[in-house]
């Protein structure tokens, strides 16, 4: 009886299911945000800091596994580069990050586990929660790295690789002022099994204005703001940059450098090391 009682206890005493390591990983990480975010800023928070991260690097790795790309070092580091809640660059997609020198290439690999747990976290941000929509939209490519907008311009078609449930590029612009203009960066996604590749290309091809959409854009900004919204020339502005980018969308396949970014899409997504 004694024995029995023993064991009862101990199976109300142990938790109903173990953590998955994507969890555990999860819960260190938001333990060491709640601790920096409080934490007054000198050298030896700073060193708890990186020391954190090195930890977290640590366990993405085993999560992520090992990964090789073309022209990008060969282990990666967090791509979670602040446990600041208050930090500008807080809040960056959860898993390995890759940079070329100056930043011209990066990579993101992770997981769809985290994938999906960092696109609930960015619910309030307008992030749409299903992945496929996730990928297709602006804020995605601006909340996954660095720290300035970025503009979706037009989707651009590449196959498919074999094994691979969703591929997507996108045409855009990035910066931290003005982001109209003619697009320059390609980025492309793509998910195989568990496994979620991004890679992202700074002046990846040369484009150029639309005529039609210069004159849709100046047709939007031309409207008269709305005096009682104290936002109202940004929301102007929002709308007009929305409708040009559509017309842009619409009307870029027409283009002689169309094909170029296209080719250049595909070479992207051939860097990945999907098998």
């Amino acid at each position: 009886m004694r024995s029995l009682a023993l064991l009862c206890l101990l199976a109300l005493a142990a938790p109903a299911h173990a953590a998955t390591p994507e969890q555990r990983y999860l819960d260190l990480r938001d333990r060491y945000i709640a601790k920096f975010t409080k934490a007054e800023g000198n050298d030896e928070t700073s060193k708890q800091h990186d020391a954190a991260l090195k930890e977290l690097t640590g366990m993405l790795r085993g999560l992520v596994g090992p990964v090789t790309i073309k022209g990008l070092p060969a282990e990666g580091k967090s791509n979670v580069d602040t446990l600041y809640r208050d930090d500008s660059g807080f809040g960056h997609l959860d898993g390995l990050g890759f940079a070329s020198d100056g930043d011209k290439l990066q990579a993101v690999v992770t997981t769809t586990g985290l994938l999906k747990h960092w696109l609930a976290e960015q619910r309030g941000e307008g992030m749409p929660q299903e992945i496929d929509a996730a990928l297709r939209s602006d804020t995605f490519y601006y909340r996954a790295i660095q720290d300035s907008a970025f503009a979706k311009y037009a989707e651009l078609p590449v196959n498919k690789p074999a094994g691979a449930s969703v591929a997507v590029a996108v045409l855009g612009l990035r910066g931290n002022g003005d982001i109209k203009g003619p697009p320059r960066e390609i980025d492309v996604v793509t998910i195989q099994g568990d496994k979620v590749f991004f890679l992202a290309m700074s002046d990846a091809v040369k484009t150029a204005e639309i005529p039609a959409c210069e004159k849709v854009w100046k047709q939007m900004m031309a409207k008269p703001v709305n005096k009682k919204d104290p936002r109202g020339d940004i929301a102007r502005e929002d709308q007009a940059m929305a409708s040009y980018t559509t017309c842009f969308a619409r009307e870029a396949p027409g283009q002689g450098w169309y094909a170029a970014a296209v080719r250049k899409a595909q070479s992207q997504m051939d860097l990945l090391p999907l098998r």
